[in-house]
């Protein structure tokens, strides 16, 4: 790379860990905690909320979702030569991160906010949201089942692709895709199962790293 190319990579990686950051310490604030004190507040305080807080903490959510996946863009255009299997894996997942932020939760908790501002104004709630609601958390969940093997593989340099690819790194590959595109069908038209707690997406999301890295260390 020439210099002014390594200076735009670097810049690209240091905001690339910015908004990373404030993306995914959002997502787990979302589902961490604010998910669960809705389940405990009454109707007035979550109302509020909707209308209060929601909006701005979404704001911050999905434009740093939007500012990472830009940033990580570029990182990707000038490291493209020295991609690996773990960088694809990791890519992909995020890249389905970004889009179900943007295609299935911020649609979906619209819909939540405008409901809430209805009754905040003494009508009634949009008969959409009762669909919208379990729409954005089941989506939100599954973000949080991939954010830590994401993260685990984003950040690993096994596998290089560039130096040949074996008919064994293909194969874990495809293996390893397959398993992610099941799990986000489900994002879509499934149902949460033991990803509906807290401790159960916890949990799910580190058997999900053991099952991908066991894939990709195994075929």
């Amino acid at each position: 790379m020439s210099e002014m190319e390594m200076v735009i990579d670097y810049l690209a990686k240091w905001g690339h860990f910015l908004a990373g950051i404030t993306w995914i310490g959002l997502l787990y604030y979302f589902n961490f905690v604010q998910g669960e004190y809705f389940k405990e507040a009454d109707a007035a305080a979550r109302t509020d909320a909707f209308i209060k807080l929601v909006p701005r903490a979404l704001w911050w959510f999905r434009w740093a979702a939007m500012f990472t996946f830009l940033t990580g863009l570029i990182m990707l255009y000038f490291r493209g030569i020295t991609v690996s299997v773990d960088l694809v894996v990791g890519s992909v997942m995020a890249i389905l991160m970004f889009l179900n932020v943007w295609l299935i939760i911020w649609p979906n908790q619209k819909i939540l906010i405008a409901s809430n501002e209805q009754i905040a104004g003494g009508g009634e709630a949009l008969p959409e949201a009762a669909a919208a609601a379990p729409k954005a958390a089941l989506a939100s969940r599954t973000n949080v089942l991939f954010s830590i093997s994401m993260l685990y593989f984003m950040g690993s340099t096994s596998a290089n692709l560039s130096s040949g690819i074996m008919t064994n790194e293909v194969n874990a590959l495809i293996a390893a895709l397959v398993v992610i595109a099941a799990i986000e069908i489900n994002a879509i038209v499934g149902k949460p199962g033991p990803i509906a707690s807290v401790r159960g997406v916890i949990v799910s999301g580190f058997v999900l790293f053991v099952v991908l890295w066991g894939l990709l260390q195994i075929l």
